[in-house]
C-alpha cells in the first residue's frame, strides 16, 4: 500500500499556515481544527516548514510566553521532508520512527497535496494485521 491510499481513505485536506502567522494564531487554528500541526507554504504555495504541538510547547520553554507572539518562521521545522504519493507504507513509517516525526508532508512534484500523520500510519498497519489475522483464520478453518 502507498501514502495515495492512506489520503484516498483520509481525504488530502490540509490546514496550512504562512511563515508571518505567530505561534498563538498558529495554536488557535491547531485547536479549532483538532489537528498536532500546520503545513507552513510560502507565497508561491510551496511547502516552507512544518509546526507541530511539540515545536509550541518547545517555543513555549525556551522563551516563554511571549514566544506566543512570536512568527512560526522562529520555531518551524524548516524545508521538512516530505513524502511522495507513491511512497511505501512501510517506508514512511520508518522513517518517522527514525526521524521521530509524527508528521509528514506529502507532496506531487512540488505541490502539497496531502499530510500523513503517525496516526495515520498506525491505522493503516492495525488494518493490515487484522486482514492477515482475517485469512489466517479463514485459512485454518477450511484446512
Amino acid at each position: 500500500m502507498t501514502i495515495s491510499n492512506i489520503l484516498a481513505e483520509k481525504g488530502r485536506e490540509v490546514v496550512t499556515a504562512s511563515a508571518d502567522t505567530t505561534l498563538h494564531e498558529a495554536a488557535q487554528l491547531m485547536m479549532r481544527y483538532r489537528i498536532g500541526a500546520l503545513v507552513i507554504l510560502d507565497d508561491s504555495g510551496r511547502l516552507a516548514g512544518l509546526i507541530a504541538e511539540r515545536d509550541i510547547v518547545s517555543a513555549v520553554a525556551l522563551d516563554g510566553p511571549e514566544a506566543l507572539t512570536q512568527r512560526i518562521s522562529a520555531y518551524m521545522q524548516p524545508s521538512p521532508q516530505p513524502a511522495r504519493e507513491d511512497d511505501a507504507v512501510e517506508n514512511t513509517m520508518r522513517v518517522m520512527t527514525i526521524e521521530r516525526r509524527r508528521h509528514i508532508p506529502v507532496v506531487r512534484e512540488t505541490r502539497l497535496v496531502g499530510l500523513v500523520s503517525i496516526g495515520d500510519v498506525v491505522k493503516y498497519r492495525i488494518r493490515v494485521i487484522e486482514e492477515e489475522h482475517r485469512s489466517m483464520r479463514e485459512y485454518i478453518a477450511q484446512a
